[in-house]
């Protein structure tokens, strides 16, 4: 494995992420509290080791190898589709940071009445910045490889 990998290890990371998130979603919603839990924890433990990996990645590329991040240039017609999501997806994940950890550290804390109503927010925007993040791997390095 080499610091080239690492883009698909993120992708990796974050449909393991957005799996838990959905059976965290399916057993709270059936009672099973423990699982839910475990889910839930994972999803967070996935989501931290990405942020290393995403880190170290880009890290890398700026001081070793002085190059910025990937551009997205080919197709044409397509770009501004991926900024979109880019940009969404971006947004989303830096204020997703705090929401986490407002409704984990609520969580643990047995404030399930506040971790509910913070949880209704931040499990569908970490859903969908989990999800956009193994999309935005799949446009960038499989399906519009750019040069």
């Amino acid at each position: 494995m080499s610091i080239t990998d690492l883009p698909a290890v993120n992708a990796f990371l974050n449909g393991v992420s957005a799996v838990l998130l959905s059976f965290g979603y399916y057993f709270i919603r059936h009672g099973n509290i423990k699982v839910h839990r475990r889910c839930m924890v994972g999803a967070f433990i996935s989501s931290v080791i990405f942020l290393a990996c995403y880190i170290t990645y880009h890290s890398y590329l700026a001081y070793h190898l002085h190059q910025g991040p990937t551009r997205f240039v080919n197709p044409p017609w397509f770009r501004p589709i991926y900024l979109t999501i880019l940009l969404t997806h971006t947004v989303l994940a830096v204020a997703i940071v705090p929401m986490v950890l407002i409704t984990l550290n609520r969580a643990l804390r047995a404030r399930f009445d506040l971790h509910r109503k913070i949880a209704r927010w931040t499990w569908p925007l970490w859903m969908y910045v989990s999800v956009t993040g193994v999309l935005i791997y799949w446009l960038l390095y499989q399906k519009f490889p750019q040069k």
